[in-house]
């Protein structure tokens, strides 16, 4: 009876213990099924200085659209010394450390913080104030856009983002997920805006991470997941067991040489 108690007891012991270990790898924990919640931000990837983007002007008449699909030079050889334009509609402009984007006919335009739609219904108007062209259609698209997913992930790396619209778990999952032993409380978000740095920590495991600002992540990124106390362990223990072995096999060696050395 006292041994059955002891097996039962040890039982209890490493299932609680099982389950307690798969609780730490779930995320959002503490969600509630089928309880709707209210989106309080929209989330939209918004354009910063230095981003990179490609804009097409587009008419029912094409010609009138190619000087804003132009890309501009001066032409010194022209009898009035003016600029001259060369189709190249799909050019990449980079937005200034100001925030504005250099436009062929519109000049300097300010983009800094609008979204991509946000920014083609700008400067169609910006065209249609200037009676250039009545029914003006705009395309603004993200040149190149990447964010950094490192740490306990399956592939660590840089990806490229296509959607105007992306979420830590979006991003996790390029990076084929956390593995089991990331720390899915304390996840970092490193972030630059307007020359200022901030590292968010995210608690997936909960909820409350749809109101932190770095649930929507942004162009450039860093995402780190930080390795649990058995994943660091290991690793120390992995370490000075190579540098026991290889101080081992010095000593074998020297060893050897000066028995070799002793019966010359």
């Amino acid at each position: 009876m006292k041994l059955f108690r002891t097996l039962t007891m040890v039982m209890v012991v490493v299932l609680a213990t099982s389950c307690a270990s798969h609780k730490r790898i779930w995320y959002l924990q503490d969600a509630i099924p089928y309880t709707p919640e209210q989106i309080e931000q929209q989330g939209q990837i918004r354009i910063q200085p230095f981003d990179r983007l490609t804009i097409v002007v587009n008419s029912k008449d094409p010609e009138l659209a190619v000087p804003f699909n132009a890309a501009t030079s001066y032409n010194a050889l022209s009898p009035l010394g003016t600029s001259s334009y060369t189709n190249n509609s799909l050019q990449i402009r980079t937005v200034d450390e100001q925030g504005f984007l250099d436009l062929p006919i519109l000049g300097r335009v300010e983009c800094k913080g609008l979204t991509r739609s946000e920014l083609a219904n700008k400067i169609a108007q910006l065209i249609i104030d200037g009676e250039y062209i009545n029914d003006p259609t705009v395309n603004v698209q993200f040149a190149d856009m990447k964010i950094s997913v490192l740490g306990e992930v399956a592939r660590p790396g840089q990806f490229a983002i296509t959607n105007d619209k992306i979420t830590i778990f979006d991003a996790l999952a390029m990076a084929g997920d956390m593995t089991v032993y990331g720390i899915r409380s304390d996840v970092a978000v490193h972030r630059e805006v307007n020359g200022v740095r901030t590292i968010e920590y995210l608690d997936l495991t909960s909820k409350e991470i749809f109101h932190s600002p770095a649930f929507y992540i942004q162009q450039n990124d860093i995402i780190y997941v930080k390795p649990n106390k058995y994943k660091a362990q290991s690793g120390e223990i992995s370490q000075n067991r190579s540098f026991y072995i290889s101080l081992i096999s010095t000593a074998i060696s020297m060893a050897t040489l000066i028995v070799t050395i002793s019966k010359l």
